[in-house]
């Protein structure tokens, strides 16, 4: 579903009438309504984006952490849809990598910070703050969580995959 907002009426209320403003209002209120159904029905919180933009990993290239070894923003004009978020990549031998084995390259947790959800909740994640466990891609939401995070990362994993299945299913 699309509103296009730069071409509503911009008149103020008054000139407007109430009609067309509760006209606007309703549409808005059931859009937002399925919008709500169509998240709550899903299988937990939202994948990866954690900014709500449907950007994974906020622009930065997956495989970049394990083919370059540190994070790599990717290219707005090398992109894939995968499970309903845009993903970017540094180059098309990436995406085609992900593209090949996306669950390789997925951040664990739906992408949301690892210290978090060892502890029973979700949290955004900041791309640069990041470890490889094991083949794994963990995020966390800043330096010094991921510090503590990384101090016992083995037992804070255990802890988060017992955790996660009960956060999804929220």
């Amino acid at each position: 579903m699309f509103v296009d907002f730069a071409h509503t009426s911009s008149a103020p209320m008054s000139a407007m009438g109430m009609s067309a403003l509760g006209k606007r209002l309703i549409w808005l209120i059931a859009f937002a309504a399925v919008a709500f159904a169509h998240v709550s029905a899903s299988a937990g919180p939202a994948p990866i984006s954690t900014a709500g933009d449907k950007l994974a990993v906020s622009g930065y290239d997956p495989v970049g952490y394990f083919a370059s070894a540190k994070p790599v923003k990717g290219s707005a004009d090398i992109t894939a849809v995968h499970d309903g978020v845009t993903w970017r990549f540094a180059n098309a031998a990436n995406r085609t990598a992900f593209l090949a084995e996306p669950a390789k390259f997925t951040p664990q947790y739906g992408g949301y910070c690892a210290w978090a959800v060892s502890q029973g909740y979700t949290a955004a994640s900041d791309p640069n703050v990041w470890k490889i466990v094991d083949g794994k891609l963990y995020l966390n939401y800043n330096r010094s969580v991921g510090r503590n995070w990384e101090a016992n990362a083995a037992a804070n994993i255990s802890r988060a995959n017992a955790n996660w299945p009960k956060i999804v299913a929220k």
